[in-house]
């Protein structure tokens, strides 16, 4: 659909620019996310396994490749559902660090904190319909019960023929292949 076409990039744009500029200079990232990485430190402290990087500079740029792939792949239509998901994930603690509005003193800033906040918090819903796009397709919940359905109802059927024809069910099974051929057959040949 052409929408998607169109608005799978105009989404992705920000994430993509803003990825770029924290590779750029993850250190002015890093002093954002440093009040928010120290109380994380605080409250998991030795929870944190030791191969989880907790340096605010490698986390900012770890921030900043996820932010640029999945924005490439959203904007080029290439794993949308799985692209927009990783930018939700990325989006959230951005958020959280860089625009705390109710830390703020002054009414000025609050406000443009407050602003960004719920900017991010649109951006969020955005990303989540995204995620949740299956295209028209039936999403693979759905996929799932409907095989279990014609799996349930094919051994019901199995079941029913052994039990007609006097066989075990494991004879039905052994003999089915045989069966449907011969039944094919007997229309073909008409």
């Amino acid at each position: 659909m052409i929408l998607r076409r169109v608005a799978r990039p105009m989404l992705a744009g920000i994430f993509i620019w803003g990825g770029v500029q924290a590779l750029r200079s993850p250190e002015a990232h890093a002093e954002a996310a440093k009040p928010m990485l120290d109380q994380l430190r605080g409250t998991a402290g030795d929870k944190i396994p030791d191969s989880v990087p907790t340096d605010a500079v490698t986390l900012v740029k770890i921030d900043g490749a996820v932010k640029v792939v999945a924005g490439l792949l959203f904007a080029t239509n290439r794993l949308p559902r799985l692209a927009s998901l990783a930018l939700s994930g990325s989006l959230v603690p951005t958020t959280l660090a860089a625009h705390q509005f109710w830390a703020e003193k002054d009414p000025a800033q609050r406000t443009q904190q407050l602003i960004h906040f719920l900017k991010n918090a649109g951006l969020l819903g955005g990303l989540l319909l995204a995620t949740a796009d299956t295209e028209g397709k039936p999403s693979l919940g759905w996929r799932a019960k409907r095989a279990g359905k014609q799996l349930k109802s094919q051994a019901h059927d199995l079941g029913e023929w052994a039990q007609d024809t006097g066989e075990t069910v494991g004879e039905a099974v052994t003999a089915a292949p045989h069966k449907a051929r011969k039944a094919l057959s007997g229309l073909t040949s008409r």
